[in-house]
């Protein structure tokens, strides 16, 4: 795999997108990751976000009907992408390399 850069809140963003899959658009993005980890979240950062992790291929993006109920306006759901899933699990495989090297005395601090 290409060595990629994933800062903790694309982390965070690129999994939530996941656990809500067709369901995935910005504000529900926004109110899962507020309600999960007890953080707020701007939605401009959430929107950057958003845009570099599809410019770099860990997401796809489409835009949903128009309703009423949001005066016509379309939503913009996002997807994990094969590539995406890859780099979450490398990630995942990295942190827990890293982990397990920890030797048991670098946590007994009495």
């Amino acid at each position: 795999m290409n060595k990629i850069s994933l800062g903790e809140f694309e982390e965070i963003v690129l999994l939530t997108v996941a656990v809500l899959y067709d369901e995935a658009y910005g504000v529900a993005i926004k109110a899962e990751i507020e309600q999960r980890l007890d953080r707020k979240v701007s939605v401009g950062a959430l929107q950057a976000a958003l845009h570099r992790m599809e410019d770099k291929g860990l997401l796809n993006s489409w835009l949903g009907e128009a309703t009423q109920v949001r005066g016509g306006k379309r939503k913009r759901y996002f997807r994990v992408t094969p590539y995406g899933q890859s780099v979450l699990a490398y990630v995942r495989e990295t942190r827990n390399q890293l982990w397990d090297a920890i030797p048991n005395i670098a946590f007994k601090f009495s």
